[in-house]
């Protein structure tokens, strides 16, 4: 199953997909991200300062404005799973 890593405020997206079998992991530096599939974060405070030092390999989802299965959808979608 894909490792998802997912920024400590969506508490709601993490339990959403740990339910559907995903690894969740927090994400509460740069590093954490490192190994992950995906990467969910909130992208209110997205680039602020224009840096693009690249952390994972992984799929970045900006879960702002979407609910908590939007996000799992996405991810599905991206893994060729729906």
């Amino acid at each position: 199953m894909a490792r998802v890593g997912v920024e400590q405020s969506l508490t709601n997206v993490s339990e959403a997909l740990r339910e559907k079998g995903y690894d969740v992991i927090e994400l509460r530096q740069e590093t954490d991200a490192q190994g992950c599939d995906f990467c969910v974060v909130t992208g209110i405070d997205s680039n602020i300062m224009g840096m693009q030092d690249t952390v994972t390999q992984g799929s970045v989802i900006e879960a702002n404005g979407l609910s908590a299965d939007e996000v799992c959808r996405q991810v599905e979608q991206r893994l060729g799973r729906s």
